[in-house]
């Protein structure tokens, strides 16, 4: 019985285990790495895209892309929204390059 036991014992341990898969989208932009960990986009404005960015392995808090004036609006600042041109160095290009590539 203790042999039977250890067999099956083994026989489980022996599976190799795989880590835990990453489901972010890493690109090079600009001389930056930029990943993309959570993507959603807005069920009433189709081109407003939530997401979060880590950008030079420095995570950013949720910001709202406006991709259709090419504008990101702090998740924070939703309700008095200040609108700033996409910068040289931010995700919001490649964020709405992404999704435009892939809809």
């Amino acid at each position: 019985m203790i042999f039977i036991f250890t067999c099956i014992l083994s026989l489980l341990l022996s599976f190799p285990v795989a880590p835990a898969a990453q489901a972010f989208t890493c690109r090079n932009y600009n001389s930056h790495k930029i990943c993309i960990l959570n993507i959603k986009r807005s069920a009433k404005n189709y081109w407003e895209y939530r997401a979060s960015v880590i950008i030079d392995s420095v995570k950013t808090p949720v910001e709202l892309y406006d991709c259709h004036q090419r504008v990101p609006i702090s998740y924070e600042r939703v309700k008095h929204p200040t609108t700033i041109a996409f910068g040289k160095d931010d995700a919001g290009e490649l964020i709405c390059n992404f999704v435009m590539s892939h809809s």
